[in-house]
């Protein structure tokens, strides 16, 4: 697993080790980078499932200058903390150790008017509740104007042409994985 483009392309990351987490393919990434991108010029992403941290260090490594991670395995958690280190991002780099339903609500408690340029869903494939989590983006107000949001999940699953006012953009199948991308207005 890698960096795929930007200031820290070609970069090598670790992997989660166990089988609890599904780290997405370096062909995925590209591919998914290059449909939304395929650079930044700054901006703040959101990675709601972050797993090894890798969607969000390409997006980092694109140009964007902030991520926001949630993550609550442990395993996991030491995984991004090695990566993000590696590759001296810790102040770009923020990890939330913690529930990423009810961390995001505490984290724009704290951090009022915040909002995301990039949003990088990544759940498991079994019992993601993508539908649910867009609808409360929605409630929270945390998507910034011309936001994208990128929905990576099986190809049998589906998700809505419209959600509030988020618009499907894009839809692409790639073997077991589908991306979807939504965009607001």
């Amino acid at each position: 697993m890698r960096v795929i483009a930007g200031e820290m392309g070609g970069r090598r990351l670790k992997a989660v080790p166990g089988k609890n987490t599904r780290p997405t393919t370096d062909k995925i990434k590209e591919s998914m980078f290059n449909r939304i991108g395929p650079y930044f010029d700054g901006g703040i992403a959101l990675d709601f499932y972050a797993g090894s941290g890798a969607l969000g260090i390409e997006a980092l490594s694109r140009g964007i200058e902030k991520v926001y991670a949630f993550e609550n395995n442990r395993k996991a958690q030491a995984t991004i903390q090695d990566n993000v280190s590696t590759l001296k991002l810790d102040e770009r780099y923020q990890l939330l150790r913690e529930d990423n339903r009810r961390g995001l609500k505490n984290l724009l408690d704290r951090n009022p008017g915040l909002q995301f340029d990039l949003v990088l869903l990544d759940p498991p494939y079994e019992g993601q509740r993508l539908l649910e989590i867009l609808e409360s983006f929605q409630d929270l107000d945390c998507l910034a104007a011309g936001a994208v949001v990128l929905c990576e999940l099986g190809k049998e699953d589906d998700l809505p042409e419209r959600i509030g006012q988020l618009e499907r953009w894009q839809d692409v199948t790639m073997g077991i994985t589908r991306l979807v991308t939504y965009r607001m207005p």
